[in-house]
């Protein structure tokens, strides 16, 4: 095989969860465009349906998949529907949140609420999935951590709890899966232009700050990630395995 086929993601069907904007549309976007056929997940069917048109507009093969992420009973009945109509080759665990505040101040509720989406539907779906997987002996999981699954930074403790949490699930997942012929790996995004950091981006003082302190000496935009999740998503990453891709522009080799 020519090295570039490997990453040919031609009759993959690929679930990215939390797909209707940002992070995980410019995913499904990549994905996409190697050829495999993406499914959008997000909670509300308006914004889900707008993002599978977009795509299809575009000539990409896309479909939408409306369902929580956080409620395990819905994952599970999602999963079975979607399997009902082809496998799922390629899972993406992108659906995630942030709840700033100091750590001392911080609100019970939002401790759960950001855990149950940015951990706890990584597990939900993962498993889900997984044991879809399982019994074709193949299959790529890959989940989105990021530089805080490395870094801290004020104001931001659950969120970074959270994310360090992922990143030693991403590589629980494939120790467990690995030897049953799944590969699960990690990307970790570091600070992009999306919708969740639009203060931080309109902010002059931090984004001279951020640039200052980041090798590459710019923000990350969202097409920066799409050879990163198509490489772990095809046959050119057969033996990575727990692995995070850190796609931060050098910033957690740096102090």
């Amino acid at each position: 095989m020519n090295v570039l086929d490997s990453f040919n993601l031609s009759g993959q069907r690929a679930l990215i969860t939390g797909s209707s904007a940002g992070i995980g549309l410019a995913i499904a976007e990549a994905m996409a465009q190697a050829g495999a056929h993406v499914i959008l997940n997000g909670r509300g069917a308006a914004k889900v349906s707008a993002a599978v048109q977009g795509l299809q507009a575009r000539g990409l093969s896309a479909s939408p998949s409306v369902f929580d992420v956080t409620d395990a009973a819905s994952v599970r009945a999602a999963v079975e529907a979607l399997e009902a109509e082809g496998p799922i080759n390629i899972l993406v665990n992108n659906a995630g949140m942030q709840i700033r505040g100091p750590l001392h101040e911080y609100a019970d509720t939002d401790w759960h609420t950001l855990m149950k989406t940015n951990l706890d539907s990584a597990y939900f779906v993962g498993q889900a999935v997984a044991k879809k997987m399982i019994p074709r002996g193949q299959g790529k999981i890959i989940n989105i951590c990021s530089v805080q699954s490395e870094l801290g930074r004020p104001g931001i403790a659950p969120y970074t709890a959270s994310k360090g949490a992922l990143k030693m699930l991403t590589k629980g997942m494939a120790i467990d899966w690995g030897p049953l012929g799944l590969n699960v790996n990690g990307i970790g995004p570091g600070y992009f232009k999306t919708e969740l950091n639009q203060k931080l981006v309109d902010d002059p003082a931090f984004s001279a700050w951020l640039v200052g302190r980041t090798p590459s000496r710019r923000w990350g935009e969202l097409h920066d990630l799409g050879g990163a999740a198509v490489f772990l998503a095809s046959d050119a990453s057969r033996f990575v395995n727990g692995h995070i891709l850190y796609v931060d522009g050098g910033v957690t080799a740096t102090l």
